[in-house]
């Protein structure tokens, strides 16, 4: 109970200090940090990240203070005659006791954390199953009435017939031709797995990453919290196109999907199209209404 009790706190914090910064869900030239989350994890995650940067910042600056100290204090010109002093108890304990402490400090959240990434907060509503080729990507929806697709990096020369054009929305190597959709506040679980190499399925907005490994399945999940389209990458050296291999994440309402859903089982182009059409649609109709 502690352990909940500190990672709901980490999260809230998290929440707190990027709920002023615009909402990143693709990667932006010169990022230095996170892309904004969309899950709650990769909230505790964020917070962790800046949780243990301030422990980086302190220690260096700490070492940093004690080079430039033993420099000057030290020097030849100050102490002609250097000390002969070998040991001293009380630096001793310090710097003995002083790491641990620091190292108690990091450890305790980061198993706490560690086990919340493989703990589901409930059970899963939708299964999708991820197969990692080279290179590119087969998704299955395990449902009543399975059904599979491919999902592969968008060629420039086919952008006009996907109606994916704006390459603000379909970044260059990021943009799919098929993909993966989920209805948004919906726990969903992704068993991942190879056919040829070691893939790894890795979406940053959703603080997943999970190696895809040929004749064993992983498990991951996450419960994207804001429709919009995500996109991740193979996060291992998969082979010479191993950077053409995108991951792409669709999150509409329960309403949008089921519609998608029902058309998808048969036609994945053109429940992609119509699902497309509809929330350009509709945030057309958002921008008119501003």
């Amino acid at each position: 109970m502690a352990g909940a009790r500190f990672l709901a706190g980490a999260a809230a914090a998290g929440a707190l200090l990027s709920g002023t910064s615009a909402h990143a869900d693709q990667p932006k030239p010169w990022e230095a940090s996170f892309q904004a989350p969309a899950t709650d994890m990769m909230r505790q995650i964020e917070w962790f990240g800046n949780y243990t940067f301030a422990f980086i910042v302190v220690i260096t600056l700490l070492v940093l203070f004690l080079l430039a100290y033993c420099i000057l204090r030290f020097r030849a010109s100050a102490n002609p005659v250097p000390s002969r002093t070998s040991h001293n108890t009380l630096i001793e304990v310090i710097w003995t006791v002083g790491p641990v402490v620091v190292l108690l400090l990091i450890a305790i959240p980061s198993f706490q954390l560690l086990t919340a990434q493989y703990t589901p907060p409930e059970e899963a509503k939708l299964t999708v199953k991820a197969t990692g080729n080279q290179w590119n990507w087969d998704y299955e929806y395990q449902i009543d009435k399975s059904f599979s697709f491919n999902s592969a990096v968008l060629q420039d020369a086919d952008r006009a017939k996907a109606g994916k054009e704006d390459r603000n929305l379909y970044p260059r190597l990021l943009a799919v031709d098929n993909e993966l959709v989920v209805p948004v506040n919906t726990l969903t679980r992704v068993l991942i797995t190879a056919t040829d190499v070691i893939h790894s399925f890795a979406v940053p907005s959703f603080g997943i990453k999970m190696d895809a490994v040929p004749g064993r399945t992983n498990e991951t999940w996450f419960k994207a919290e804001k429709e919009g389209l995500y996109y991740g990458q193979c996060s291992q050296l998969c082979g010479k196109d191993h950077a053409f291999m995108p991951i792409a994440i669709r999150v509409v309402s329960d309403a949008q999907f089921k519609t998608w859903l029902e058309t998808a089982k048969t036609d994945v182009p053109a429940a992609n199209k119509a699902l497309m059409a509809k929330i350009d649609g509709t945030n057309k109709v958002a921008a008119a209404g501003n």
